[in-house]
């Protein structure tokens, strides 16, 4: 029997583990395009760098069996996956004519489970080759050839006739190939790939050149290649939207006809029991009544099936299989008038983990179904709800399980250089396909244009545009320090962070990235280098550093009106070991019980009993001085009416996380306030404090802490023994200095007596 999740097996130090990851694996396939032979029991992956214990099942009977298009299901389909002939020649040759080698589609040439692991340039073209048999039942249909994703220019040929090309390497593609049939049992497809990896297309961290945040790239076919026959008159595509103000699902049907005969029959079902049923025309958008519905939450990820036929006359000409969830996602203001992400009405702080979607053993192809799987159960176990997709689009079944399982996904729009009119009209039409071909899985909550102004261009255009294509979800207009105020969305970047802008009046304030605390483990790693945003010694002190940062983003969550948050990152990435896991999906780094109750604890206000409060909980009127008040200011019995009066927290606008209420630019600040104090039991009060830069404060003339530095969130502060003991019911005084030498500045303070709080379990 399998360790569960967060069994301890590797010792690395006095109380200090690593935590091993496993999940039980297996297989269900709707049908499968096996190939044998001695061929296929030769084949081996490439010696890579490093490799997940997924890698052991993959071969070339059994490459991604799945049904790719979980929302588009037909009973009939061929996959042609497995082992094809593969040649590289020259950019300009017009066929090839010596296929050497094999390659195991559908992993991409550089990775080891193609068994190739060879790169391809710009200036040569990969040519792809295999035999197949269409299924004799299959004759009188229409035949299609539908590939998953291929980076980046591809020409597909049938028997020696081209059938049709594609620019993009993120979306899926079709063509109908029954023209060039044979029907002879022995047909050949011929697929030329090219693929500038650098240039100026939409291609996120993919790069030649593998080092810190870019990674070694993907060409050629990278997601599954698969037959379906279909009739004449079929559903070519579905576009499902939940209204829940309504209690509707919107649904349009694509069909490529135009006759009047042609009529669509869809129905909802919820264990086979029908919910919901509706009749109409092709090509128009109906809408499907739910009396009320089941919503779709993290917590709760209830989907609904569907079942879609196309009738002509009185006869069902095609029918298909799908599901949906009901959910909404919109802004809306909290009880204190704060800007906020809302699912269902209803604020759900989002806890996320940034996801890049990278193997060490297929690169942008995980090795298997269990291993797409396990990402996110991973996340949801270590209680995330949320999963940012950072520059890149995985394929359909990735979103399937995050639909399913209940994870909220932001999706980013892969990330190019932008630099031309051609390049940017390519990048418009590979948006448009990204949120036409990933729109109908509720998981997917916020599109992100733009990545910290990567190619960035015509925001201000392209936000309402994209809005107009779906106004059902939240569009971010660019993720970390590049903001043209448009959008639903102000996201920062901070590293380590926290840090939380400001909510606006039709804008959420996001913590878009944020941590990368580095830690490579030794038998773990890509290379022998590996670096992180912070890095960390040992696994005690990066679970230490883990559970404050999340404490910052729990105190901006309430105070500063914070929606989410997301860290970096899910796994290590060849060098970059950010990773809560390492690359190879083995070890888990954190204590699984301290990620879990540290992230669950961003669902609730953490409680404090305030004994005197600071900015975050309302308006404290201080007395203040910017030069020197000279010795005994912080003595009760110093005599300070001709000081200042102000209203904390003092400092500069911009400084981050801060309630500034009183401007304060001058290196020196001193501060004064009295307080009464009832027969409270003050054992474990803390100070409450944010400061920038150095700071002392004083009880009853007593020093209570000496804080250097500077912190970028309010942070809790121990007090000195003799000073906690100096404080006495009535009348008390606490006193503040603060210096600044360069940057932003901040001084506030306060005295709370933290609550501990339980925090509840997913569901």
């Amino acid at each position: 029997m399998l360790p569960a999740f967060g069994d301890p097996v590797l010792s690395v130090g006095p109380a200090k583990k690593l935590w091993r990851v496993y999940f039980a694996c297996g297989w269900w396939a709707l049908a499968v395009g096996a190939q044998s032979g001695e061929a296929a029991t030769n084949w081996h992956p490439a010696p890579g760098a490093l490799m997940t214990r997924w890698a052991a099942e993959v071969s070339p009977t059994n490459a991604l069996p799945e049904y790719p298009r979980p929302q588009l299901v037909r009973s009939e389909w061929l996959n042609l996956n497995g082992l094809w002939n593969y040649s590289i020649t020259s950019a300009t040759a017009t066929e090839a004519t010596n296929f050497s080698g094999q390659i195991l589609v559908p992993f991409p040439i550089e990775s080891s489970l193609s068994g190739v692991m060879n790169p391809l340039d710009e200036n040569s073209t990969l040519w792809y080759q295999r035999h197949f048999a269409v299924p004799k039942a299959w004759a009188g249909q229409r035949v299609r050839v539908h590939f998953g994703a291929v980076d980046w220019h591809a020409r597909v040929f049938l028997n020696g006739q081209p059938v049709g090309q594609h620019h993009g390497g993120y979306d899926d593609f079709s063509f109908d190939i029954t023209a060039s049939l044979r029907w002879n049992g022995d047909e050949q497809i011929t697929v030329a790939v090219q693929d500038p990896t650098d240039g100026d297309q939409p291609h996120g961290k993919q790069s030649r050149k593998s080092e810190n945040i870019f990674y070694t790239p993907t060409s050629g076919i990278w997601q599954t290649v698969w037959l379906e026959p279909v009739p004449k008159y079929c559903l070519d595509n579905l576009r499902l939207v939940p209204d829940v103000d309504k209690n509707i699902l919107r649904v349009t049907t694509a069909v490529a006809s135009q006759l009047e005969s042609l009529k669509v029959e869809i129905v909802a079902l919820s264990s086979n029991r029908e919910m919901a049923r509706v009749t109409g025309r092709v090509n128009h958008e109906l809408s499907l009544p739910l009396a009320n519905p089941h919503l779709w939450t993290p917590d709760d990820p209830f989907l609904y099936d569907l079942k879609v036929s196309i009738w002509d006359g009185d006869r069902i000409v095609d029918s298909v299989t799908s599901y949906f969830g009901m959910r909404k996602i919109a802004l809306k203001k909290d009880e204190e008038g704060k800007t906020r992400i809302a699912l269902n009405d209803q604020f759900t702080f989002q806890m996320g983990a940034l996801d890049q979607g990278f193997w060490p053993d297929g690169i942008y192809t995980a090795p298997t179904d269990e291993a797409l799987r396990f990402d996110i159960e991973s996340l949801k176990r270590a209680g995330f709800n949320l999963a940012r997709k950072h520059v890149k689009v995985e394929p359909d079944r990735w979103y399937y399980w995050c639909d399913k399982l209940g994870l909220l996904v932001w999706q980013d729009m892969p990330s190019g250089k932008n630099m031309t009119t051609e390049s940017r009209l390519q990048f418009e039409t590979e948006l448009q396909r990204m949120v036409e071909g990933r729109g109908n899985h509720p998981s997917i909550i916020v599109w992100v244009l733009f990545n910290e102004g990567w190619g960035q261009y015509d925001t201000e255009r392209l936000v309402p545009w994209l809005k107009a294509i779906d106004p059902s979800r939240l569009v971010d207009d660019a993720s970390g320090w590049t903001d043209k105020r448009v959008g639903d969305i102000i996201d920062t970047h901070s590293y380590p962070g926290p840090e939380s802008p400001q909510p606006e009046a039709g804008r959420a304030s996001v913590l878009g990235e944020f941590g990368g605390l580095g830690l490579g483990v030794p038998g773990h790693t890509w290379s022998g280098q590996s670096w992180g945003y912070q890095p960390m010694p040992d696994v005690e002190t990066l679970n230490s550093h883990y559970r404050q940062l999340l404490e910052g983003v729990h105190l901006m969550n309430y105070s500063f009106g914070l929606s989410a948050a997301i860290y970096t990152q899910t796994t290590d990435v060849e060098t970059e070991c950010n990773g809560l896991m390492t690359y190879d999906r083995a070890i888990t780094k954190l204590d699984p019980a301290t990620m879990r109750a540290a992230n669950l604890g961003a669902n609730q206000q953490k409680n404090y009993q305030v004994i005197l409060p600071n900015a975050l909980y309302r308006r404290v009127p201080w007395k203040y001085i910017t030069e020197n008040p000279g010795d005994h200011w912080f003595k009760p019995e110093f005599a300070d009416e001709t000081w200042l009066e102000g209203i904390g927290g003092f400092g500069t606008q911009g400084t981050p996380n801060t309630v500034l209420n009183t401007q304060w630019n001058t290196p020196d600040i001193w501060l004064r306030r009295e307080f009464t104090l009832n027969h409270d039991d003050l054992s474990r009060a803390v100070l409450q404090v944010h400061h920038d830069e150095d700071a002392e404060i004083y009880l009853n003339g007593v020093l209570a802490a000496t804080l250097p530095s500077y912190d970028t969130i309010y942070q809790e502060q121990k007090i000195n023994p003799e000073a906690l003991a100096a404080l006495q019911p009535g009348v008390n005084l606490i006193a503040v200095h603060c210096h600044q030498t360069s940057g932003g500045q901040f001084i506030d303070a306060g005295l709370v007596i933290p609550i501990p709080t339980k925090p509840e379990a997913i569901k």
